[in-house]
């Protein structure tokens, strides 16, 4: 059974030893206490699940360990085990501002005090799923360089289409058992799916562009191609963005081959339009990147800048050697009615 006046917040983790400190004292510190937090444990290997019951007489908390789950089951797992109405999901690898809690909820507890229950999201009314924000914690250059190639800013977010990062999430419950819950067969890229499954049970997001979470980007390529090579394989298994990687091998397989050869056979006049390509192609991140650029000694903002291509360069290649690997294992999967979400979806009942 859940409780309204309940907000429960959820998280999973894997191996986070020390570094989930972070978030935990954030939690703490919320100037809305939450009602619950409930935390499942993938299995780890480390201290993790010591680390978190250091914080049970200091957080109403509950760990659960369930083995071998993905996010998305150790997701379900804490929500169907919640006794709140309300689910606020954020990332082990994040800290939260003291506001997060309470900025995020707002929504959805002014909507309860006005009607006395939940509003379904339409005719203008707050949405059952509100998206709170993340912001890059970089550390060093490389990480300055990767947030602003990699992450938004709130200049760069048109909230009526924003796709909310489970980082910085909330929605009800009810919600999330008629969306389906999150998908179990999918190991990343399960936010997304999870989201377009939201907005067209629960109507669309609600926005609490002052619920932020600190989200440290990765500290170097080869950590970066891992994961921008798993968001593309998981793109490949659920059938997402075709046209952007289509885009993206026509760019890379035809249109710079075509350059470079111009280039060589006709003028080098051609390698100016390449570099024009180039940097409009890195104009975003560089505009990004530059309220960092004061910060920096001189050597470090000339690297900084070096490094927005190089990323880019490295992410795409990434995303193209992923998704075929995920449409591979598409197909393999073709009978499995779970992977053809966008007509296949079993809402969670008791």
């Amino acid at each position: 059974m859940t409780d309204t006046s309940r907000v429960t917040v959820i998280a999973t983790v894997l191996n986070e030893g020390e570094a989930i400190r972070r978030l935990m004292d954030s939690l703490v510190a919320q100037t809305r206490p939450p009602e619950e937090v409930i935390i499942v444990d993938g299995g780890s290997a480390d201290n993790t699940v010591g680390v978190l019951t250091e914080y049970a007489g200091r957080l109403p908390l509950r760990v659960l360990v369930e083995p071998g789950a993905n996010i998305s089951r150790g997701r379900n797992v804490a929500i169907a085990a919640a006794t709140g109405d309300v689910i606020a999901s954020v990332d082990a690898g994040v800290w939260l501002e003291p506001q997060w809690l309470e900025k995020l909820t707002a929504p959805l507890e002014s909507a309860k005090q006005r009607t006395g229950k939940w509003a379904n999201g339409r005719g203008g009314k707050t949405a059952e799923a509100v998206a709170g924000f993340f912001v890059p914690d970089p550390q060093t250059t490389f990480e300055i360089a990767m947030g602003a190639t990699v992450l938004p800013t709130l200049a760069d977010v048109n909230p009526a289409t924003f796709l909310p990062s489970s980082r910085s999430v909330a929605f009800t419950k009810a919600a999330w058992a008629a969306a389906g819950g999150y998908p179990e067969w999918l190991d990343y890229c399960e936010d997304l799916i999870f989201d377009f499954r939201l907005r067209e049970v629960a109507g669309p997001f609600g926005w609490a562009p002052g619920a932020i979470a600190h989200f440290r980007p990765r500290s170097t390529l080869k950590a970066f191609f891992k994961q921008y090579y798993r968001y593309a394989r998981g793109d490949g298994k659920a059938d997402l963005w075709r046209r952007r990687h289509a885009i993206r091998y026509a760019t890379y397989l035809l249109a710079l081959p075509a350059l470079l050869a111009l280039s060589i056979v006709h003028s080098p006049l051609w390698l100016l339009i390449l570099a024009a390509g180039i940097l409009a192609y890195c104009r975003t991140p560089l505009r990004r990147l530059r309220p960092y650029l004061a910060g920096l000694p001189p050597g470090e903002r000339a690297r900084a800048v070096a490094l927005v291509p190089i990323i880019r360069g490295v992410g795409d290649l990434a995303k193209m050697l992923g998704y075929p690997v995920g449409w591979v294992w598409r197909l393999r999967h073709w009978s499995q009615p779970e992977i053809h979400w966008r007509r296949h979806r079993r809402p969670i009942t008791d």
